[in-house]
């Protein structure tokens, strides 16, 4: 990431000399039409027969020499800023290495299967983000055949969404109270968070709406017993609606960035009751990509200055282990304490009867004689007594 910040301060500079310029050439123009404007005036007031001659050659003279030098100060700053950007493109050079595919396999989607597999998910992805047209055309070109029971959920999800960014509420709560139930299951609290804002919406348009708000305040028994002290809050700011919300100790309420919270909550649920992440599997590839390009990029260095040919074969494996943060954490991950390697399906986790846990290679290593003595104590067991863990 050093390399995109070296980027970002160049292109900052770029984007601070561009302003500059711009504030600096519409001052520096605005003085020079102000002037113009000052000598055409006196020219129509007395008339270039009653002016002096002398007078208004050397005020044309000079008018002209700050128009030129005007010019040429604007050109030399547009030639220095020219400059600039050129060292935005060396800083790119310099930080990033253009030729990747040393690092990639070459076979990785030479197949129709794996193709289509990535096609799928550049759609879905197209689908998630509301590109419904262009996720069409790509279907088409592609030849992917996309069941409408899999694009109809996203199409609602995107319709929603987009009313929620309209600060419109009435969609979402119409799909909060179809799905409650299964809501609920998950623990949800979408429902009363979408009653509540609409209930400070109601707030805020003052004291006219104190009746409705009132009669809207119903919507929130059913979570009276989850919510109380929330629905509390909200029924005490009712006292200072005719004052106004934002003069009172509730103006908490009316902050703005409610609704960018309730569109990331409708996201998370929507998602979970479709069985999907909130975020795409191609948004997650490629963020994950763009963390262990560069760690990828240096071990291949190294690796080809040693000459250690057979240490990294592009196979469904790295050379080192890569830390995307925990972010990226979707299951549990177990490595064997004996032989440093992550366990898998053909290695598992093995619980030995004391209770410390190595993998099933670390098992058959240290079976000695039908006998196995524990590396962490001094517990000899049959190494069949060993079960199986899942994380």
């Amino acid at each position: 990431m050093e390399q995109c910040a070296c980027v970002e301060r160049e292109l900052e500079k770029v984007l601070h000399r561009f302003v500059m310029y711009g504030h600096q050439s519409e001052e520096r123009l605005d003085e020079l039409l102000r002037s113009v404007c000052e000598i055409r005036g006196q020219l129509v007031a007395f008339g270039v027969q009653d002016a002096d001659l002398s007078v208004l050659s050397q005020t044309m003279a000079q008018c002209c020499k700050n128009i030129k030098e005007t010019v040429q100060m604007l050109a030399s700053r547009h030639k220095d800023i020219h400059g600039s950007v050129s060292k935005v493109g060396k800083a790119i050079d310099r930080n990033f290495d253009a030729e990747i595919s040393a690092v990639v396999a070459e076979t990785v989607w030479d197949t129709p299967e794996r193709q289509k597999y990535l096609s799928e998910t550049i759609v879905e992805h197209l689908y998630r983000q509301g590109m419904l047209s262009v996720a069409e055309d790509l279907c088409q070109e592609s030849g992917v055949i996309i069941d409408m029971s899999m694009k109809q959920p996203f199409l609602e999800l995107n319709r929603i969404l987009e009313a929620l960014r309209m600060q419109d509420l009435r969609p979402a709560l119409e799909w909060a109270v179809t799905n409650r139930q299964r809501l609920l299951d998950l623990n949800s609290s979408l429902e009363f968070k979408l009653h509540r804002l609409y209930f400070i919406s109601l707030l805020s348009g003052g004291i006219g709406n104190q009746m409705e708000a009132l009669q809207y305040a119903r919507h929130f028994q059913p979570f009276a017993s989850q919510h109380q002290r929330d629905i509390q809050i909200l029924m005490g700011s009712l006292v200072y609606l005719r004052h106004g919300i934002e003069n009172s100790p509730y103006r908490s309420l009316l902050e703005t960035n409610q609704w960018a919270e309730i569109c990331n909550i409708f996201t998370r649920d929507a998602c979970a009751l479709l069985g999907l992440s909130v975020e795409s599997p191609l948004s997650v590839s490629f963020a994950s990509g763009c963390m262990a390009l560069p760690v990828l990029m240096n071990i291949k260095q190294v690796i080809e200055q040693r000459q250690c040919s057979g240490v990294w074969t592009h196979k469904d494996e790295l050379p080192i282990e890569i830390d995307l943060g925990k972010k990226c954490w979707y299951h549990s991950v177990f490595a064997c304490p004996i032989l440093r390697q992550q366990t898998s399906e053909s290695n598992p986790p093995m619980k030995l009867i004391c209770g410390h846990v190595i993998s099933r290679d670390a098992l058959n290593k240290l079976t000695n004689a039908g006998k196995l003595k524990c590396p962490y104590c001094p517990m000899e067991q049959n190494p069949s007594h060993a079960k199986q863990i899942y994380f």
